[in-house]
C-alpha cells in the first residue's frame, strides 16, 4: 500500500489572521472553501459541522497545511499546547533565514518561548507561539565548511 502525507489540519479562531502569519512566512494560499452538509458530518464526525478553510501550500509544493475555523458547532477554546503535552504538537518548517523569519512573526505578535538554540551546529531552531497558540518550528539549516 503506498502512502503520503496529504496535509496536517490545525483549528484556528480566526482564519484570516492564521492566513496572514502562513503566508507572510511564505506558503501560498491554494484554494479557501466553506464547507457545511451531510458528507462534513460524516468525515469529521460532527453533527452540523460547518466551517470556512484554507489549503496552504509551502514553496517546494510538498508540504500542505489546511486552516480551518469553525462557524459550527462553536470552537472550544483550550490552553495552548504545551511542548511536553501528548497529542498534536507542532508545525515544523525549514527556513533559510531564521532571523528574516522571526521578524515576521514578531509583526503578527509571535516570539520565540525562550529563544534561538544552536543545535550541534547543523541548525538554528526555534519555537514561536503563532496564532490561535499554534506552537510553529523554525529551523534554519546552518552551511558546513
Amino acid at each position: 500500500m503506498a502512502i503520503k502525507l496529504e496535509n496536517v489540519a490545525i483549528a484556528v479562531r480566526d482564519l484570516d489572521a492564521a492566513i496572514a502569519f502562513f503566508t507572510d512566512l511564505g506558503l501560498t494560499v491554494v484554494g479557501r472553501d466553506t464547507v457545511s452538509g451531510e458528507w462534513t458530518d460524516t468525515a469529521v464526525g460532527l453533527d452540523g459541522n460547518h466551517a470556512k478553510i484554507a489549503m496552504l501550500q509551502t514553496p517546494d509544493g510538498q508540504g500542505r497545511l489546511e486552516l480551518f475555523e469553525y462557524i459550527h458547532p462553536a470552537a472550544i477554546e483550550t490552553e495552548p499546547t504545551l511542548p511536553n503535552e501528548i497529542g498534536m504538537h507542532r508545525v515544523a518548517f525549514s527556513v533559510d533565514d531564521i532571523d528574516a523569519a522571526l521578524a515576521i512573526a514578531a509583526k503578527h505578535g509571535c516570539h520565540p518561548l525562550r529563544g534561538v538554540a544552536n543545535y550541534q551546529d547543523i541548525y538554528k531552531l526555534t519555537y514561536v507561539r503563532g496564532p490561535s497558540g499554534i506552537l510553529v518550528m523554525l529551523a534554519q539549516e546552518l552551511q558546513r565548511n
